[in-house]
């Protein structure tokens, strides 16, 4: 347990970096997300390490809900994320339940930067930013030379490199949390003094 706690200390010095890399870089284009949209929280494809949810994890695990948690992720029927929370009919007002604790490609998304089949940077915007925010879009495309965004590429590389074998698969949001808490609550069985180091039935 010791281990994972100082990874997951390492790994939110990274998320601080990504949030000022990325962030900076959409405020000053001017493509920064739209208040209130969760459109991304409920694309089935997106898909996070292990790694990413560490935090997240250990933190349920504090508040005494990792267990429950886990319960109510292998129940789920859904494919978007277990912590998106849709406060309109509509989709239009949303909200994520775990800001503070979300992984690294919720920090990256949005707006910016991937590779193209020719190896060449290119803008990856989501399509609300893209609609609302037209100008400051095109604008950005016509400067990607100039200013190139932020790879998602060079974010996750980041990730990885703490710890590859947590870090280097991805998997759909909530496999990869279930992922997480079930290696945090391996760890805590076998920390703790009153257990005799046999796994429970």
């Amino acid at each position: 347990m010791q281990y994972l706690r100082a990874l997951a200390q390492r790994i939110e010095t990274v998320y601080q970096q990504l949030n000022l890399r990325f962030s900076d870089y959409q405020q000053q284009q001017g493509l920064s997300c739209i208040s209130g949209c969760g459109r991304c929280c409920t694309n089935p494809d997106v898909e996070a390490s292990p790694l990413e949810m560490l935090p997240l994890a250990l933190n349920l695990f504090d508040q005494g809900q990792a267990e429950v948690t886990l319960d109510k992720l292998r129940a789920a029927s859904g494919f978007h994320c277990l912590h998106y929370q849709r406060l309109s009919l509509d989709g239009a007002r949303d909200q994520c339940g775990i800001y503070a604790h979300r992984p690294g490609i919720c920090r990256m998304f949005g707006a910016a930067g991937v590779r193209g089949k020719d190896g060449q940077a290119r803008l990856s915007v989501c399509q609300p930013i893209k609609t609302a925010r037209a100008d400051a879009y095109h604008q950005t495309l016509s400067a990607l030379e100039v200013t190139p965004p932020p790879m998602i590429a060079d974010g996750r590389q980041q990730l990885v490199n703490l710890d590859p074998l947590w870090g280097r698969q991805t998997l759909p949001i909530n496999q990869a949390l279930s992922w997480a808490l079930e290696k945090v609550l391996t760890a805590a069985y076998y920390d703790d003094p009153d257990n005799d180091g046999t796994q429970a039935a």
